[in-house]
């Protein structure tokens, strides 16, 4: 009885593995010819996840499990790919990590800081040549079609222009009266707004709200700009501390009345339209709400009403 136990094992084993190996080289699901697009900065698990979801494959979860196990290393590749009829997982695989793009393509998302989208083109293997950091808010987010061997400056003179198109676009359409004088200052504080809030929902109430500390003389107080100089942008990945909130500088809105002296990061076109179309609102105080949104007060007595709740939150969540 034991010597039929483990037969039955073992073969349970072999059959588990013939079935793990024969579903990376099968053939898949795919009816037809299919472009595929691999975002800029993709990992595994999302392209996997975006390969199920367009029907390429059955399985994201095993999709990764056997990639793991029979993938050569190579990187994934952003751009769009071909996927022939009835592809098999390890074929789909080495289309994507292989050079045969229909479209190579580089994303910027919103309120990415410009030293992170210099990274980011520097980091590409199939644009050539230098380019300097570009001037923070200069640069449009959007995803950009790239050509192989295209130079960095050739693919950040469109990222530029295409700011300057659309914050033309938008300023010639703004509403009268507002705080913002200049298109410039719009931007500013559009980049602002766009690191305040990650919830579209919110951006016109934050828009009106800091047009309205504008307004009334009262400092921005917005945390992202006592970031801004130390990090040029990046994520600081570690509380504020006070000596931080208390430093005098062209950008810490802790420290001075007004805008900081430019954008803190590249603004997308939805936080520069909330900025020339901002809500009637009569809030001036804003703290997190625990859901990655915020709670908005016209009184300070309301908002420490609301500080008081994120504190509770915080403390129930072990952050101090």
């Amino acid at each position: 009885m034991i010597r039929r136990g483990v037969l039955a094992t073992v073969l349970a084993v072999v059959l588990l593995l013939g079935w793990f190996v024969s579903g990376w080289f099968s053939a898949g699901p795919l009816a037809k010819d299919t472009p595929f697009t691999v975002p800029d900065g993709s990992s595994l698990s999302s392209v996997a996840a975006k390969l199920e979801k367009d029907g390429a494959i059955s399985s994201a979860s095993f999709f990764k499990a056997r990639a793991r196990v029979f993938g050569v290393g190579a990187s994934i590749k952003a751009g769009e790919f071909l996927l022939p009829k009835g592809a098999s997982p390890s074929q789909i695989l080495s289309i994507i990590q292989g050079d045969e793009v229909l479209r190579r393509f580089v994303t910027v998302p919103e309120g990415m800081p410009s030293v992170m989208v210099y990274d980011r083109l520097m980091a590409n293997q199939q644009l050539t040549g230098s380019i300097d950091v570009p001037a923070e808010g200069s640069i449009l987010p959007d995803t950009y079609e790239i050509e192989r061997g295209e130079s960095r400056q050739a693919v950040l003179l469109r990222m530029q222009a295409a700011m300057q198109r659309a914050l033309g676009e938008l300023w010639a359409a703004r509403e009268q009266g507002l705080v913002v004088k200049t298109p410039e200052e719009a931007l500013t504080l559009a980049s602002i707004v766009e690191k305040e809030t990650g919830k579209p929902s919110e951006r016109t109430i934050v828009a009106g709200l800091y047009s309205n500390r504008l307004r009334q003389g009262i400092m921005l107080q917005a945390d992202p700009t006592i970031i801004y100089p130390i990090t040029k942008g990046k994520p600081l990945g570690r509380r504020i501390r006070q000596s931080e909130i208390q430093a005098v500088n062209d950008y810490n809105t802790y420290s001075m009345l007004g805008l900081p002296k430019g954008p803190i990061t590249n603004p997308g076109k939805a936080s520069i339209a909330a900025v020339l179309h901002p809500a009637q609102t009569d809030a001036l105080y804003m703290v997190a709400d625990g859901t990655g949104g915020h709670q908005f007060a016209s009184t300070l007595e309301q908002h420490n009403v609301n500080v008081e709740k994120w504190y509770t939150i915080r403390k129930e969540r072990g952050d101090f």
